[in-house]
């Protein structure tokens, strides 16, 4: 029977070394296992000769969340079926095809085949690995649940990914109405706007103020059409600046929660970032005050973000959670409250915060199928106040001139 050198982390977190006989490697990781340790490393004894991998790819390109959540998935079926850890992350990597991605797979698998330890190594990557996801990864190394820990973390970001396509689905309707609209608008008043203004100045008509103003911006746009794209590049330049400054991102938060369609959904959408967040990690075995401060960083809303480090800060002084939340009613809505203080008086708040999370993340659902009806009305709102007051302003005269004849 084959004889291999392993590594191994054991459920404290301890690396031990070893020698064992068995048919293959998966066999190995099995026995293991059943000692409550996880495979990171086998070697098979055959004199001077070691098995290895090359670890060197070209490095371009983003790694998606879908990329990400079947990173998870694919390594936590090969962890069940017993591949040792750095073999599954050879695997992944060949089947990635985000050359990025490929590369950060193999310096994570290098770092693991070293010594350390799979959280470690992902920690190294924290651009693509959030905080969430290797402070998860290290409770499922020390309590031997990494099977299960893969588990959760698949779901979560499959239900992220969920919502993100929904919201983006239902924004695109409304997006392409605007697009279409600006674009109309500005060749009217570079094609059409000059002529009438030529013929115009030909009859010596006097002209109202709001057509000599439609007048002046058709002729500085036929003049200067180039500038059109500059000016929307530095306004969108501008935008983003300004949201890297801590007022910037304030105001935009904080006009973001006020905005009546779009405000619900929103609220909605933090709330089950939140909870679903946070029954992870609970889940998986991460200390409360440790989640909150988890979840803390994963909220881009600096409403949202504040609101959860100071639940943090006040619980790890001994409140309780659902009457800390109380505070923020104004964006957390009192289903999340009640039922946290449910799951807090019942012992089953990973539970019923991933009930909660199926909750808001249907209703978001619902919210964003509604959401093109809703907007429907206002885009046509908008779309006729602007033909309205464009041919108001360019036929008024015309008229005018009409009745002096």
């Amino acid at each position: 029977m084959p004889r291999y050198t392993y590594i191994a982390k054991t459920r404290n977190g301890s690396s031990k070394k070893g020698i064992l006989d068995a048919k293959n490697e998966s066999e190995l990781a099995k026995t293991l296992r059943a000692e409550g340790s996880i495979l990171i490393k086998a070697e098979l004894e055959m004199g001077k000769s070691k098995i290895k991998l090359p670890i060197s790819l070209p490095f371009f390109g983003n790694v998606s969340l879908v990329e990400r959540t079947m990173f998870s998935r694919n390594l936590r079926v090969m962890v069940a079926s017993g591949i040792p850890l750095p073999r599954a992350l050879g695997i992944l990597a060949k089947q990635s095809r985000s050359r990025k991605f490929q590369k950060i797979i193999l310096e994570i698998k290098q770092s693991v085949l070293t010594g350390s330890s799979f959280s470690d190594a992902l920690a190294n990557h924290s651009q693509i690995f959030p905080e969430v996801f290797t402070n998860m990864i290290k409770v499922g190394e020390e309590s031997g649940t990494l099977e299960k820990v893969l588990d959760i973390l698949t779901d979560q970001m499959e239900k992220e990914h969920e919502i993100k396509s929904k919201i983006k689905g239902a924004m695109i309707y409304p997006a392409i109405i605007f697009i279409a609209m600006f674009v109309i608008g500005i060749v009217m008043l570079i094609v059409v706007v000059p002529k009438l203004s030529k013929l115009f100045n030909e009859l010596q008509i006097e002209l109202p103020i709001t057509t000599r103003a439609v007048i002046a911006i058709g002729d500085f746009l036929a003049a200067f059409w180039y500038t059109v794209p500059i000016v929307l590049i530095l306004i969108v330049v501008a935008f983003k600046l300004s949201l890297k400054t801590a007022a910037g991102k304030r105001i935009f938060d904080s006009f973001v929660l006020k905005i009546p369609i779009i405000s619900p959904i929103i609220k909605k959408t933090y709330s089950a970032v939140t909870v679903r967040t946070l029954s992870s990690l609970i889940s998986a075995g991460v200390p409360i005050v440790r989640s909150l401060e988890i979840v803390a960083g994963t909220l881009n809303n600096i409403h949202y973000k504040n609101a959860i480090k100071d639940v943090a800060e006040r619980v790890s002084r001994g409140s309780k959670l659902a009457e800390v939340l109380q505070d923020y009613d104004e964006i957390y809505p009192n289903l999340v409250i009640q039922m946290i203080a449910v799951g807090e008086e019942t012992g089953e708040t990973s539970s019923i915060l991933a009930k909660l999370a199926d909750f808001f993340e249907q209703e978001v659902d619902n919210a964003t199928k509604n959401l093109s009806a809703v907007v429907e009305p206002f885009l046509m709102l908008i779309i006729g106040i602007a033909v309205g007051f464009f041919a108001i302003s360019m036929i008024q005269p015309m008229y005018s001139m009409m009745g002096s004849l």
